[in-house]
């Protein structure tokens, strides 16, 4: 009887146990992240900082970082005075980019295969060079981009050509292990945010031609290019056929990346042209590089529910 009596107090205690720490997390839950707050604001590692409040003047905090509003004040002030303008109204990305920079020298530092003589930057190239060396593209994928884009390429013969092709794809997969990887490193190192300077932030930020459309409840289609690239040019007509083919069910953006840098940057834009698309939530679905048939086009608008 008396090891029965102890037995069940033992089991209330840590039911009491149990419950008193649910209360406690139910009183002070989770910090929200900025990808659930603000959608779309972040491009890359800021995605899961925690939005927390912080003292003024301090914008970000990390293991062994600190980053604060008079480093980004100074980086706009050192910028060329064409693109300060375009940089005070993406401060959140210039402070997703300062975080990366920080991040990386740390971590180069901290890396036995690295010369401690190097420069910050010379660190940084030494570092990734060494993270992404296994990087390849087989003759098979230079040959899908090349019939893919014979257009970009002038018709110039595969052989002519297949050494760029590869090089261009061997940078691309690197870019995308990269950016797999500052995901993974912004996770690890539990990145806090200041929340109210972020909510201050967003409304400047998303005042954009491609946030504008990617909230406007329906599909988007976004050419990121340039005038004078030949691809880019080509891809004008097709765009306008798509405008007129569906007026009211698509919106149709194209963005001129040497007249809006930042905006090109924030959405990982490395070579022209680029198509983007986004389904009717603001979410990106797909994106091809290069010039871009209207038969494919159509492809894929039909799986977005574009018909």
């Amino acid at each position: 009887m008396i090891r029965h009596k102890w037995a069940l107090i033992g089991f209330l205690c840590v039911w009491f146990a149990c419950f008193q720490s649910a209360l406690v997390h139910a009183d002070n839950p989770a910090p929200k992240t900025v990808e659930q707050v603000y959608p779309g604001l972040a491009v890359g590692m800021l995605k899961k900082a925690q939005l927390v409040p912080l003292k003024k003047g301090t914008l970000l905090v990390t293991r062994g970082l600190q980053i604060k509003a008079s480093q980004l004040n100074a980086k706009v002030e050192a910028a060329d005075p064409s693109i300060r303008a375009e940089l005070r109204r993406n401060l959140f990305f210039l402070l997703e980019q300062e975080a990366v920079q920080a991040m990386l020298v740390q971590e180069a530092r901290s890396s036995k295969s690295v010369e401690k003589d190097l420069s910050d930057t010379e660190a940084i190239r030494a570092y990734l060079d060494q993270k992404f060396q296994g990087v390849e593209v087989s003759e098979a994928e230079a040959k899908a981009f090349y019939e893919a884009n014979k257009a970009m390429v002038q018709g110039m013969p595969f052989e002519q050509v297949k050494e760029t092709i590869q090089q261009v794809l061997v940078q691309q997969k690197r870019q995308d292990a990269f950016a797999s990887y500052l995901q993974d490193l912004g996770e690890d190192r539990a990145i806090q945010v200041n929340a109210e300077w972020v909510g201050d932030r967003y409304a400047l930020a998303m005042d954009n031609p491609v946030d504008r459309a990617r909230r406007s409840g329906k599909p988007t289609m976004v050419e990121f290019g340039a005038t004078g690239c030949v691809p880019c040019d080509m891809m004008q007509p097709v765009l306008e056929k798509l405008r007129k083919k569906f007026p009211d069910a698509l919106n149709v953006v194209f963005v001129h990346v040497g007249e809006n840098r930042l905006l090109g940057a924030r959405f990982g834009i490395r070579s022209i042209p680029v198509q983007v698309f986004y389904d009717k939530t603001g979410q990106e679905v797909f994106r091809h590089v290069g010039f871009f048939a209207e038969e494919k086009i159509l492809k894929q608008l039909t799986a977005l529910g574009v018909t």
